[in-house]
């Protein structure tokens, strides 16, 4: 039985689950039970052998405004000590940084579909996801450095794995928003679409069309192109030669080779 939550709207239809940021009226602004909840529900998916991908979005106007202001007075620890109160700080980054890695971890392709607001932590949410797609009213910002902070959950590790490094910079030292036009000619975004409507329902044919796939070798393909973003060549091909000589299931290969005889879609086991 999925989990419930109260930040979070959770649902499953045909082996893709659907995770809605479910704070509309507070633009999906993550407080404390967000953090929380969405290393709760991605923990749970992993685990849930009938997911076999993840659609990540939000509710309402926007998809995430970033963290939740009434947070800030919590970041900076009770001690009067001050090494101890920024110890107590360190610690609650990295469980914020562990929040969000849940996305990143989970065996499953995570897809993101942005509309409208996505800045701050919201854009270091999307960050571990798999791919991203977006509206064409979405906007992309570092926010942080608007308000005397560094990034400090994942975007600056992050994003400069997936666009060009001197883009990364600039969106980091200036702050300024991204539009959806420039995230999908910078490689950010996948596709951009008109509205959320359309967007949902073309994200949803890419998931169900992922989800069709032998769901050892997504899970293989997932973990190779992790490892590999932060390894050498030689240590990637050399880890999925000891993976496949593992994990590569004979059924599941089976199943593929008939099915693409027989010119039909092949089913395969949870």
């Amino acid at each position: 039985m999925p989990p419930s939550f109260e930040t979070l709207e959770l649902q499953i239809e045909q082996q893709v689950a659907t995770v809605n940021l479910n704070r509309p009226d507070k633009a999906n602004s993550m407080n404390e039970a967000m953090w929380d909840e969405l290393q709760t529900c991605f923990d749970w998916l992993d685990q849930e052998p009938t997911v076999r991908t993840v659609i990540l979005a939000g509710n309402g106007k926007h998809f995430c405004a970033g963290l939740d202001l009434a947070m800030f007075g919590a970041l900076h620890g009770v001690s009067s000590e001050p090494s101890r109160r920024a110890e107590q700080m360190r610690r609650t980054i990295l469980r914020l940084q562990d929040n969000l890695s849940a996305i990143e971890k989970c065996r499953v392709p995570v897809l993101a579909a942005i509309h409208n607001t996505c800045i701050g932590s919201g854009l270091d949410m999307i960050c571990c996801a798999d791919m991203r797609y977006a509206t064409q009213d979405a906007y992309f910002s570092i926010r942080e450095i608007d308000i005397g902070l560094t990034a400090d959950v994942g975007t600056l590790q992050r994003l400069p794995k997936i666009i060009a490094d001197g883009v990364v910079r600039e969106l980091a030292y200036t702050g300024r928003a991204m539009d959806a036009e420039e995230a999908g000619k910078v490689g950010f975004v996948n596709q951009v679409f008109e509205d959320r409507e359309t967007m949902m329902r073309e994200v949803t044919r890419i998931a169900r069309d992922i989800a069709k796939k032998s769901p050892i070798a997504i899970r293989g393909s997932k973990e190779m192109l992790l490892y590999s973003r932060d390894h050498s060549v030689a240590e990637g091909l050399n880890y999925i030669a000891t993976w496949n000589a593992g994990m590569l299931s004979q059924a599941d290969l089976q199943a593929g080779v008939q099915a693409q005889m027989a010119k039909k879609q092949a089913l395969y086991e949870d």
